[in-house]
């Protein structure tokens, strides 16, 4: 993704079954033209609050609207820099509130934030909400949990999953409890035309595996996959907020045919590639001394325009000075810390997950989908059954062909229609609580 694209996205949160407020977070700043690409580029964010109702909302709303404005401010000092202030501005902020106000003590929020960038995707991160990249049938977790439980299997050397539920929600790093805060920066991950990005709170990854996260975010454009992931977590007893966003970048497939690629001409790709080897300052300066000896040659041998080519030498060299003082402004408040952007870096992964779209999935979510209906209508719950009778049979005709991915999408669409339905008509107390829990076992 070297050159601006806009990106599809799609952000969605709710409360959940079981919480009575919504201490979650998101927000995104994507950017408009060519120029902010090059600068912060797209930039997207999601915060889970901690500490009390009021408490956490007011952690992770802040955490929403600092880190995107923070990072954006310091954005020309460099983007690991730039994400790593932004963050701990942000935490000093949150623990300001905390020590003027003591109601609001404890408060905190994870936070784990996105930018995707000419030279890839950087992933900002503080807590255990997380960040997955979706490629090619693999859905690839960017950000390691910073809870006790995954703490925990990295000093034993062993996966989070075979711990259990040992301590699992016990977070071990946030935004605001503590003065300082350590920020894990990732990346530059490759981005393809493609590519999708998932940041979500624990309230999804909580109930709903990451194989049935990816074939979501494959299979589903990002605003369907979004109601789809939330309700399909709600289905599964809701017990804690859920934040989903998601980030689409083009497949290159949208052009229309015959239609020529507009990109920059042979000048400019030549002068672009110049520029890496040599500043323009010192190549105005070149030309303007080339410039120079012409025209002391010229008034040499008597040859008309000398006086017009001393003056464009005379006007390069300084153009070329003054870009050399700018330059060297523009350097001056970098700190040593700004090598690490060109230094190489390790890209992490920390778990995998293999996410294709199969038959078997398909028929998963048509037994909750049957399972549900059979619920809904012993409880009485008002529904369209009639339409969603139409979207089953649309579902269950495309499950017979060969395309699991039409199957796919046709029962999304019919267990979505569903699933809203049964959402808005419950109650918090209901009798009626459907838990679709995918088995401890199950990979």
């Amino acid at each position: 993704m070297s050159a601006f694209e806009q990106v599809r996205f799609a952000a969605l949160t709710d409360v959940g079954v079981k919480r009575s407020h919504n201490q979650d977070a998101c927000a995104v700043q994507p950017a408009v033209d060519a120029a902010g690409f090059a600068g912060p580029g797209h930039v997207f964010v999601v915060a889970d609050g901690m500490g009390g109702h009021a408490v956490g909302e007011k952690a992770s709303a802040k955490a929403v609207r600092d880190v995107p404005f923070l990072y954006t401010k310091h954005a020309r000092d460099g983007v690991i820099p730039a994400i790593r202030r932004a963050f701990q501005e942000t935490n000093a902020g949150i623990f300001g509130i905390g020590q003027q106000n003591p109601e609001f003590r404890g408060l905190g929020t994870t936070c784990t934030a996105l930018f995707l960038r000419p030279e890839g995707a950087w992933v900002g991160h503080v807590g255990d909400s997380r960040a997955y990249r979706v490629r090619k049938g693999l859905a690839e977790q960017l950000t390691f949990d910073h809870s006790w439980v995954w703490e925990i299997a990295r000093r034993q050397g062993v996966d989070p999953d075979d711990l259990g539920d040992f301590k699992k929600n016990v977070i071990i790093r946030s935004l605001g409890p503590d003065p300082d805060v350590e920020v894990d920066i990732e990346g530059p991950h490759p981005v393809e035309p493609g590519d999708a990005f998932l940041l979500c709170s624990d309230g999804l990854t909580g109930v709903v595996t990451p194989q049935e996260v990816g074939a979501a975010v494959t299979g589903l454009p990002p605003d369907e996959a979004a109601r789809f992931l939330v309700q399909l977590a709600n289905l599964r007893g809701g017990p804690d907020n859920i934040t989903v966003l998601i980030v689409q970048v083009p497949d290159g497939k949208s052009q229309a045919p015959g239609k020529k690629d507009t990109g920059p001409g042979a000048l400019a790709k030549l002068w672009k590639a110049w520029s890496k080897v040599v500043p323009w300052p010192f190549t105005l300066l070149g030309a303007g001394c080339t410039v120079a000896v012409l025209s002391l040659l010229m008034q040499m041998n008597t040859i008309p325009g000398a006086t017009l080519f001393f003056v464009v030498a005379a006007l390069l060299i300084l153009s070329g000075l003054i870009g050399v003082i700018v330059q060297m402004q523009k350097e001056e408040p970098q700190s040593v810390e700004l090598a690490a952007d060109s230094a190489p870096r390790e890209l992490k992964v920390y778990k995998k997950h293999e996410c294709s779209i199969t038959p078997e999935l398909v028929e998963k979510f048509a037994l909750i989908e049957s399972t549900l209906l059979e619920g809904m209508r012993a409880q009485s719950v008002p529904a369209e059954y009639e339409a969603h009778a139409q979207l089953s049979l649309v579902a269950d005709t495309a499950a017979a062909k060969p395309d699991a991915g039409d199957a796919f999408r046709a029962r999304c669409a019919s267990l979505l229609f569903l699933a809203e339905a049964f959402h808005k008509a419950r109650h918090k107390q209901e009798s009626f609580r459907p838990s679709w829990t995918p088995s401890p076992t199950q990979p």
